[in-house]
């Protein structure tokens, strides 16, 4: 099999949230499992560092015809961990300050996705499989239906897309369709492209691929649910016979506290004597009183209302009442980062809010940390929680999306519990959980589920297979 996966981000070239790792870390896992020719392609972002640029080679260019726009596309590559990483170049739409945001976000991954379709014949080899991510190369399974009407080579090529997170769906005015899709009319016509009033891009995906996953069970389940699904609820239950709820995996080379250099010491689960020393220093540096037994309670999240930060600032004072330290990191909406400055300098020496992000700083919390928080209101599977239990931080999870899937409650005397589970989004529910895990924290019992986590697999190898498996069935 040759499979191709297009997606708008990737670790370690350029990331912003969980696209990046899973984009990273899955086809090198397909790779390593077998399958016969891995690729991955994605834009040449300005934020893709000299160090990788240094290792591209230039393949070649080509000129793609977005409706009347005429624009060139560059093509580079390298080799990476049994991977093939393909780079659409073009400096208008991607050299920006950032990733996402900008007012022409729609006409930069339109251009994007039909360079992708376009560069297809270019690659190394025409791939079987065409495996899209999000909104942003939603666009890219009907330029392939779209190219195959009329020519050959595309008859054959499978498509899979997969909802990483559904509230972001690529609307486009219903202009869109000829002015900058450059597709005919009948795709807006016959209800492909149409949602109401505009074009919804992830709605064509979910309608033209041959293949729908997600990223955890649950959230599968959950999509046809208007809760979750922001309006696609009726579309994804019209394709549920091509739907699969895949949980994602965490590169589990790079999260190892047994070798992770950004920890300031290795440890694993037999040996904890590392992690203690990770205590002590998260303490010193970030501020917090040196008290080897009061358990620190981590927050690694962005500061926004779906990850759950409304119920924290409801009962926080609450929380700081059972004795805990607490860590925040992460930037979000202004009123949650201001509210957590506030409670540090309220609580001195027991809460630190670290108003960014650091990749480095999130390993050290992780190893640092007792007890990790993710009250999320929905998370179609979160990776972080997966990263705590890695590094023996004991995860206090409500139960959706993939954290139900991936957190076994320890509550009411479950003998393979590795977390804390709650179901209703209440912030007493929440408050009950973490008193819990504090009571836990001080028993002999709290070592047994730390090492329980630490044993988990969350790495690629069981989702790689299950992805292998969709791909052969499309290919019959």
């Amino acid at each position: 099999m040759n499979i191709l996966f297009v997606t708008s981000e990737a670790a370690p070239f350029c990331k912003t949230g969980g696209l990046a790792d899973v984009a990273g870390s899955l086809p090198p896992a397909l790779a390593e499992a077998g399958t016969d020719k891995v690729a991955v392609i994605l834009p040449l972002y300005s934020q893709i560092k000299e160090e990788w640029r240094r290792k591209m080679t230039f393949r070649k260019y080509i000129y793609v015809d977005l409706a009347w726009r005429h624009q060139y596309c560059g093509l580079f590559s390298l080799e990476h961990r049994g991977v093939t990483w393909y780079f659409v170049d073009n400096e208008m739409y991607f050299c920006r300050s950032h990733l996402y945001g900008d007012f022409d976000d729609g006409e930069r991954f339109a251009f994007f996705s039909h360079a992708v379709v376009d560069l297809l014949p270019h690659l190394d080899d025409m791939p079987d499989v065409v495996h899209c991510n999000d909104w942003q190369s939603a666009a890219v399974p009907v330029y392939i239906k779209d190219y195959a009407v009329r020519e050959e080579a595309y008859k054959r090529v499978r498509t899979v897309f997969t909802v990483h997170n559904i509230e972001y769906q690529g609307w486009l005015p219903p202009t869109a369709v000829a002015d900058l899709l450059g597709l005919d009319i009948g795709w807006w016509e016959s209800g492909a492209l149409r949602m109401g009033d505009g074009v919804n891009l992830m709605k064509a995906a979910l309608l033209t691929a041959d293949a729908v996953t997600t990223v955890s069970p649950t959230y599968a389940r959950q999509l046809m649910d208007s809760y979750y699904a922001h309006g696609l609820e009726g579309i994804v239950a019209a394709v549920s016979d091509k739907l699969t709820g895949v949980l994602n995996g965490i590169d589990v080379v790079s999260f190892d506290p047994r070798t992770d250099k950004a920890i300031p010491a290795n440890y694993n689960s037999r040996n904890l004597a590392g992690k203690a020393v990770c205590k002590r220093r998260l303490q010193e540096q970030l501020g917090l009183n040196l008290e080897e037994h009061t358990p620190v309670l981590a927050i690694v999240s962005r500061l926004v209302s779906h990850k759950g930060m409304d119920l924290i600032c409801q009962v926080a004072d609450d929380i700081m009442s059972t004795g805990v330290q607490l860590v925040v990191l992460g930037m979000g909406d202004a009123g949650y980062e201001n509210f957590f400055r506030e409670l540090q300098n309220r609580c001195g020496g027991r809460v630190c809010a670290c108003i960014t992000y650091s990749d480095a700083l999130a390993r050290q919390i992780y190893a640092g940390a007792d007890l990790f928080l993710m009250p999320s209101k929905s998370e179609p599977c979160g990776l972080s929680q997966m990263i705590a239990m890695r590094y023996g931080t004991v995860p206090i999870v409500r139960q959706t999306g993939g954290l139900n899937d991936s957190v076994r409650s320890c509550q009411v005397g479950q003998k393979d519990g590795t977390g804390f589970v709650f179901a209703r989004y209440d912030a007493g529910d929440m408050l009950s959980v973490i008193r819990q895990a504090v009571s836990l924290y001080h028993s002999s019992d709290f070592a047994v589920v730390r090492r329980r986590g630490m044993l988990e697999d969350f790495s690629w190898k069981r989702s790689a297979g299950t992805y292998r498996g969709i791909y052969a069935n499309l290919l019959g």
